[in-house]
C-alpha cells in the first residue's frame, strides 16, 4: 500500500475521500514502496530485467469506475523509471475495501537477473 509516503497517511476510498488524481499519487507512492522493498531484496534496481505484471487493487466507492485511471500512477512511474522494461501487463480492478482502509494496493511481479 502507499502508507505513510512522504509522511502522509493514506485512509479512504477514491471516488469518496479521495479523487482520481488523489488514488493516482497514492499508486505512486505503491509503486515507490515496491521499489524500496525490491531494493533491498535484490540489492540493485540495475539488476531489474522488467516488470513483467501488476494487479492493481482500488477501495472504490461502489459507483466509481477509473480504477485504470488510477493504477496509472503506478504504471507510468515504472514505465518513466525503467523505460522499456518498465513496461508491463495490467489488471486494475475494485474493491469494496482493503487492509487499514488504504485506498490502493499493488502486486507486482518482476524478472530479475
Amino acid at each position: 500500500g502507499p502508507d505513510r509516503e512522504g509522511g502522509k497517511t493514506w485512509r479512504g476510498k477514491v471516488g469518496r475521500e479521495y479523487s482520481v488524481e488523489e488514488g493516482y499519487q497514492a499508486a505512486q507512492a505503491c509503486a515507490l514502496n515496491m521499489l524500496a522493498s525490491l531494493k533491498v531484496e535484490i540489492g540493485e534496481l540495475a539488476k531489474v530485467k522488467r516488470i513483467v505484471k501488476l494487479l492493481g487493487m482500488v477501495n472504490a466507492d461502489p459507483e466509481f469506475g477509473d480504477q485504470p485511471k488510477v493504477i496509472n500512477g503506478a504504471s507510468d512511474l515504472l514505465v518513466e523509471l525503467f523505460g522499456d522494461k518498465g513496461k508491463h501487463a495490467r489488471s486494475a480492478v475494485g474493491m469494496g475495501s482493503l487492509p487499514n482502509r488504504i485506498p490502493v494496493e499493488i502486486e507486482m511481479i518482476v524478472e530479475v537477473e
